[in-house]
């Protein structure tokens, strides 16, 4: 009986093609957008400002060797194109350059003389200049200090390893799956478990307060079923379209790391901005196993709750207006876990019902899941589930709530 009140619902599900695209569309499409079209958007503008010619503004005299440093090509990229100009924060305000560079005073030709000053004046919070303009100019200059210091050095009997007599060799000791997911890592968490609830919400609304407002669920209450069959189907129901979407969303987490690492491979993203960006996840069989436990006891609560919630109101619309801030739950917190390096996540924190489900998610993106904490989240999750459902039994048994309209 509980499995025939579940198909009910889900057939009932099925025939809104909008539900559909959100249950299988979206989970499989908008994760790799984001981790995969991030770091290709990122690398495809910095490689175009990067070979570009961009016009820099010059006020005053360069010394001949620096003017050649910037306006040199090579390396797969471009210099920069110097014009003169009047007034170096109208001329960028206006659109006229991206940057100038203003010398009061002339600039020194050999190292150990007195220090110059340049300016150099762009729009600091504007990303195209900082790619493009503004990091040319600082990158020749640098190249011109370096040229001029290993010049003096020489003249000395020196080399400019005396500059560098101590050198620091990086060596990352993250796990290779927390070196590959990136900055964007956080988001999973998040996604995932919008796109549950997403999943869940069309048929725990439909399934609760649209029946109430179709006048259907008056007579499947008097049928000889029982009220914890009533409420165990509907929950079944709502599982299940909640795990679709999450299996839909983790055939997209994995589908980005093998395209991710087919696109480093041949080269036809930078490798460094997927690195620093995201994209390229990759599991194990035991952590693949711990997301989809985790997965599972996440959509049982989100189903309890949205059924608990559902069932009080008078009408489908307003059934909206009392899950709508549900997704805030998930933001909020989730946005949180972009600083979740600063926090030391001690076992009660995975004991939270929800939260610890994403902190768990994030775990197991970056290799770090143990057994205990998943078992603390699912353990978590079970036990509000549990909660929720006696509570919407308990609803289920009162004709204040089921006939309020």
């Amino acid at each position: 009986m509980v499995w025939n009140i579940a198909w009910r619902d889900l057939l009932s599900t099925l025939r809104d093609r909008r539900t559909l695209t959100s249950t299988i569309l979206l989970p499989l499409l908008v994760l790799p957008l984001l981790t995969l079209g991030m770091p290709l958007l990122m690398g495809s503008l910095m490689g175009g400002q990067a070979k570009a010619t961009q016009k820099v503004g010059v006020i005053g005299t360069l010394p001949p060797e620096l003017r050649r440093t910037l306006t040199r090509n090579g390396g797969g990229g471009s210099g920069v194109e110097l014009v003169a100009v009047s007034d170096p924060i109208q001329a960028v305000r206006g659109g006229e350059v991206e940057a100038v560079i203003r010398v009061p005073r002339p600039l020194p030709t050999q190292a150990g003389n007195a220090q110059g000053t340049l300016e150099l004046y762009a729009k600091l919070g504007n990303l195209k200049s900082q790619t493009g303009a503004y990091a040319k100019v600082r990158s020749a200059v640098e190249s011109y200090n370096r040229s001029l210091t290993g010049k003096r050095l020489t003249a000395l009997g020196l080399s400019e390893s005396v500059l560098t007599p101590v050198q620091v060799k990086s060596v990352d000791a993250s796990p290779p799956q927390e070196k590959s997911a990136g900055v964007l890592a956080f988001l999973v968490p998040m996604l995932m478990l919008n796109f549950l609830l997403s999943g869940a919400m069309a048929t725990a609304l439909d399934s609760t307060a649209g029946e109430k407002e179709r006048g259907t669920l008056e007579s499947l209450l008097v049928s000889p079923v029982r009220r914890g069959e009533v409420v165990a189907g509907k929950l079944l129901a709502t599982t299940l379209t909640a795990l679709v979407t999450g299996v839909f969303s983790l055939l997209g987490f994995l589908g980005t790391g093998l395209f991710a690492a087919a696109l480093t491979k041949r080269a036809v993203v930078d490798a460094q901005a997927m690195q620093m960006m995201g994209g390229q996840f990759t599991l194990t069989l035991g952590s693949l196993a711990a997301m989809a436990v985790i997965v599972l006891s996440v959509a049982l609560l989100i189903s309890a709750v949205l059924i608990a919630l559902s069932i009080y109101a008078r009408s489908y619309k307003e059934a909206q207006t009392y899950v709508s801030p549900l997704s805030l739950l998930i933001v909020i917190p989730a946005v949180m876990l972009q600083f979740s390096d600063f926090l030391k996540a001690g076992d009660w924190l995975y004991a939270t019902p929800l939260f610890g489900s994403m902190v768990a998610i994030l775990d197991v993106v970056k290799g770090q899941i143990t057994l205990q904490h998943t078992l603390a989240a699912v353990l978590a999750n079970l036990v509000g589930t549990a909660v929720l459902g006696w509570l919407a039994w308990r609803s289920f048994g009162r004709e204040e709530v089921i006939f309020r309209n």
